[in-house]
C-alpha cells in the first residue's frame, strides 16, 4: 500500500514539473527574452539634414548579472557593467570588423570610421 502511495506521489510530481516546464517555455515565447539576449524595440531614422542621417533605436535586453546593455558589432548586446562605468566604449567592440573604433573626446560615446573615411558617431544616452 504504502509502495503504491509512493508511486502515485512520485507520478503527480513528475506531472507538476512537465506543466511547469511547458509554463515556462510557453511565457518565454511571448515575450520573455532568454538571458543575456537583446532585441531592438524601435528605430527611427531622421535624413532631414543634407548629409547627415539621425538613427535613434531603442534595445530591449535581458543581461545577466554584471552585464548591461550596450552595443557589439553595431548591434544591441549585454556587455560588462565597468566598459559603462569608465566610459571606455570601445573596450565592447561597437564597430564593425572593418571599422576603426575612437572615443569622443569627452567620452560621451564613440566613432566608428569605415575604410572610405565615413564617420558613424554614437553618443550615449
Amino acid at each position: 500500500m504504502q509502495l503504491l502511495r509512493l508511486a502515485w506521489a512520485l507520478t503527480a510530481a513528475a506531472v507538476c514539473f512537465l506543466l511547469l516546464l511547458l509554463l515556462h517555455r510557453q511565457v518565454l515565447r511571448e515575450g520573455q527574452l532568454a538571458a543575456g539576449t537583446c532585441e531592438i524595440v524601435t528605430l527611427d531614422r531622421d535624413s532631414s539634414q543634407p548629409r547627415r542621417t539621425i538613427a535613434r533605436q531603442t534595445a530591449r535586453c535581458a543581461c545577466k548579472k554584471g552585464q548591461i546593455a550596450g552595443t557589439t558589432r553595431a548591434r544591441p548586446a549585454c556587455v560588462d557593467v565597468s566598459i559603462v562605468w569608465t566610459r571606455q566604449w570601445c573596450d565592447m567592440t561597437p564597430c564593425l570588423h572593418d571599422e576603426g573604433c575612437d572615443l569622443l573626446v569627452n567620452q560621451s560615446g564613440w566613432t566608428c570610421t569605415q575604410p572610405g573615411g565615413r564617420v558613424k558617431t554614437t553618443t550615449s544616452v
